[in-house]
């Protein structure tokens, strides 16, 4: 059995073709069961981590994946995140491919962000918000920028000096042609430029204010996993047309949905379409320019499927 590690993968797994993958995926469905998801405790009071196990198959393919998050690994030098995915023959159940959990991930996190702005963010535009410089940022940029025309690009983190390093180094040859990309020391005023401002963090508490949000814009958001998490506070959900990756994962697990349902600040038919609704053409997405739209994802394991379907259909490259 070949095992594929991040390189692999990154060489393999372009943009452009990933986001139609799951495209075509969202709209052919799969069996997927709820996630496994469980708290794992420290007895020296480091935040507590988070395993998570995702299965899913078609009528070809089974695949699982499984996950860790730990985020006190910030403080030793760590990824916050490891995992590996095990794609399988779905008729025999003999393994076809090991594939490196983390470059899968965010690289199917950051398309899934995509093809919901595609139907979600306005069509011109430019200017995007990355709050932010995890693992995760650059490809929620490199993403953004093929199906928007994107500019310029701003990034905010807590830590001011990774959002410099970040953008540096994304300058320095990595950064998508033709877009300008700066770090932002004010995030008020740069989420009230962004047409699109797009969260990938660990918090806790709400970093996106819905009264800074321009008129138009497209508030993407991706980390806050949990429901005691949050990047967005009551305003910005009261604000939005609210839109999700799954119903399953949002009404669940993801603290931008759960706690305003709770408070009574939306109720479950302010959320209009999931994913696979916009592919199938269910829903139309964006309906006018001057709307702010709201998608949050949490991640399903058939868009981990599909991104291994994809690397192994692309296996002789």
């Amino acid at each position: 059995m070949e095992f594929l590690d991040a390189a692999a993968v990154a060489a393999r797994l372009d943009y452009p073709g990933l986001i139609a993958a799951l495209k075509d995926a969202f709209r052919a469905g799969c069996e997927a069961p709820t996630r496994h998801h469980h708290r794992i405790g420290f007895p020296d009071n480091r935040p507590e981590g988070t395993l998570l196990i995702m299965p899913a198959w078609d009528e070809r393919l089974l695949g699982i994946k499984t996950v860790t998050v730990m985020p006190a690994n910030a403080a030793r030098g760590l990824p916050s995140v490891a995992g590996i995915y095990m794609l399988m023959d779905k008729d025999t159940g003999q393994p076809l491919l090991g594939i490196d959990g983390v470059e899968l991930t965010v690289r199917r996190t950051a398309a899934a962000s995509a093809l919901a702005a595609s139907f979600l963010a306005r069509a011109d535009a430019s200017t995007m918000l990355m709050v932010g410089a995890g693992a995760l940022a650059p490809h929620l940029i490199s993403a953004h920028c093929h199906i928007r025309p994107i500019r310029r690009v701003m990034i905010w983190n807590r830590n001011a000096d990774k959002a410099a390093a970040l953008a540096r180094r994304l300058n320095a040859g990595n950064a998508p042609a033709g877009v300008e990309i700066v770090a932002a020391g004010d995030l008020a005023q740069a989420a009230g430029q962004a047409d699109i401002v797009s969260c990938a963090t660990l918090s806790q508490h709400a970093l996106i204010r819905g009264a800074w949000l321009r008129p138009g814009a497209h508030l993407d958001l991706v980390g806050a996993f949990r429901p005691d998490m949050r990047e967005s506070d009551d305003e910005a959900v009261r604000r939005s047309r609210l839109f999700v990756d799954t119903f399953d994962g949002a009404l669940n697990e993801a603290g931008d949905i759960v706690q305003p349902l709770r408070n009574g600040v939306i109720a479950r038919e302010d959320i209009e379409a999931d994913l696979a609704a916009l592919c199938r053409g269910d829903h139309p997405g964006r309906g006018g320019d001057e709307e702010i739209t709201l998608f949050k994802s949490t991640g399903c394991a058939l868009e981990d499927l599909a991104a291994a379907a994809c690397l192994w259909r692309r296996r002789e490259m």
